[in-house]
């Protein structure tokens, strides 16, 4: 069996006043997330996004079409436990996912939930602590961390269950800059060091730029898909979309623009710096 979480013509609306037909949030969407891919999804506000997160989770089930993690309809109400110990969500506010009066506990309390016997528990919560840099306030109460801080406890709370795919709904909507770096820093840990499959909703363009792939929605729809420098080149269609690209990109497609025949494939602030150069340089 390929490990991957499917959707088939994938249908969602939620409930509509009485008399009134409920708006489709998503229309018969098909994507596959492979595992161990790290996967970007963003789209203007209402594009469906945060729907999808949730269904891939079975938090949410679909209202039409099918929703599949490693073969298991979420749709089957005996897959349901199995699908939510296979994919975490974390959402954007971390106090909705912050239960407990110390940071260890905190993490510790899915894998309890769970069944873990303790001693695993107890190295478990270790390992996901250390893997998102927070061990060292373990001992600390979660209301009193910055909002950086607390996402990061929340995302230890998801590693503690070791899913096999990891989903963050909009993880820095609430966060300033330096709290974004903090949980942008550690999805590249998960990547980097555990090899975990990242599914990342959101509406940054800046955070997108080191996925193996971008989806974008618009409207429930899929309107583009591929890799980061594919998607960026179309500065253009995006905006039409209503969204943006990253500063990088936009700075290469100004100076096209202005006559320089700069890529528009550079989206790090170095590689950005180097195309400029080698042109200005000859």
């Amino acid at each position: 069996m390929q490990h991957r979480i499917e959707t088939q013509d994938l249908t969602y609306a939620y409930h509509a006043p009485q008399g009134e037909a409920a708006p489709l949030v998503l229309k018969a969407l098909n994507l596959q997330i492979q595992s161990g891919s790290f996967v970007a999804v963003v789209g203007a506000n209402g594009s469906g996004k945060s729907t999808l997160a949730k269904l891939c989770n079975g938090i949410l089930l679909p209202a039409g079409g099918r929703v599949f993690v490693d073969g298991l309809d979420t749709l089957d109400e005996q897959n349901q436990l199995e699908i939510h110990r296979r994919v975490g969500l974390v959402f954007q506010n971390p106090d909705n996912q912050i239960v407990s009066s110390l940071v260890e506990d905190d993490v510790a309390f899915a894998p309890e939930n769970l069944g873990v016997p303790p001693a695993e528990i107890r190295e478990r919560v270790d390992e996901a602590l250390k893997a998102v840099g927070m061990y060292g306030y373990r001992r600390h109460a979660p209301h009193l961390l910055s909002g950086g801080q607390k996402q990061r406890v929340a995302i230890a709370g998801v590693i503690a269950m070791r899913p096999r795919y990891i989903v963050l709904d909009e993880p820095t909507a609430m966060l300033d800059p330096v709290g974004r770096r903090e949980v942008l820093d550690t999805i590249q840990t998960l990547r980097r060091e555990l090899g975990a499959t990242v599914v990342l909703i959101t509406h940054h363009m800046s955070e997108c730029i080191h996925a193996d792939r971008i989806v974008v929605l618009s409207d429930g729809e899929t309107v583009m898909d591929g890799p980061p420098a594919s998607v960026f080149s179309q500065v253009k269609q995006l905006e039409g979309l209503g969204l943006s690209v990253p500063g990088t990109t936009a700075l290469l497609d100004a100076l096209r623009q202005g006559g320089l025949d700069v890529p528009l494939d550079a989206l790090g602030v170095e590689a950005c710096a180097q195309a400029i150069a080698d042109v200005i340089m000859g």
